[in-house]
């Protein structure tokens, strides 16, 4: 069992490659094929896992993840201690704007207020963002097929003057010190 690496390929001329990670794999398979079908300009690969590491036997021909995005369902607890379990096979590098979270059901009633609280902490504590995404309906895919467009071609290199790095700091997602305080009313 190896872990990832951002720098261990060289990139692509004019491609993007892009891991879902989703341990349920509800969400996963829509996404994915939004995600090619918006982009036009970039040759975009979407590559398909429920958890990590990856498996040995392809990791030759597998070309190099620019973008890994660990997709959590707010009303299962076993996907978020998935996404949690997977990121120990993740190199460092790719905490350095090559990593983001997804989560769905966001705004559901039935979640309880704790496990996004719990994302939005280990969001913070890597320096990554965090997507709220609507699974539901068309238009939710679409807008979170374009938000991760926009993260991916920064990190894969395709937009000058910027960085994974430097996109990082702008949208990685903050803990208010009063979160533990939990006062909704």
């Amino acid at each position: 069992m190896s872990l990832l690496k951002p720098f261990s390929k060289l990139p692509g001329l004019n491609t993007a490659n892009i891991l879902l990670v989703e341990n349920e794999e509800q969400f996963q398979q829509k996404l994915a094929d939004t995600v090619v079908l918006q982009e036009k300009t970039v040759n975009v690969n979407v590559r398909l896992a429920r958890s990590l590491p990856l498996p040995m036997e392809n990791e030759e021909s597998r070309p190099r993840i620019d973008l890994v995005v660990f997709i959590i369902h707010l009303t299962s607890e076993l996907s978020f201690q998935s996404a949690e379990t997977s990121l120990k096979y993740l190199d460092p590098g790719y905490f350095q704007g090559k990593v983001c979270f997804l989560v769905t059901s966001a705004r559901n009633v039935s979640v309880p207020p704790e496990r996004l609280v719990s994302v939005r902490k280990l969001a913070a504590s890597l320096h990554c963002p965090l997507l709220c995404a609507e699974d539901q309906t068309t238009e939710g895919v679409t807008t979170a097929a374009h938000r991760l467009l926009a993260i991916l071609k920064v990190a894969a290199g395709l937009v000058p003057m910027a960085t994974g790095l430097y996109l990082s700091t702008l949208t990685r997602c903050t803990v208010p010190s009063d979160i533990d305080q939990q006062n909704f009313e």
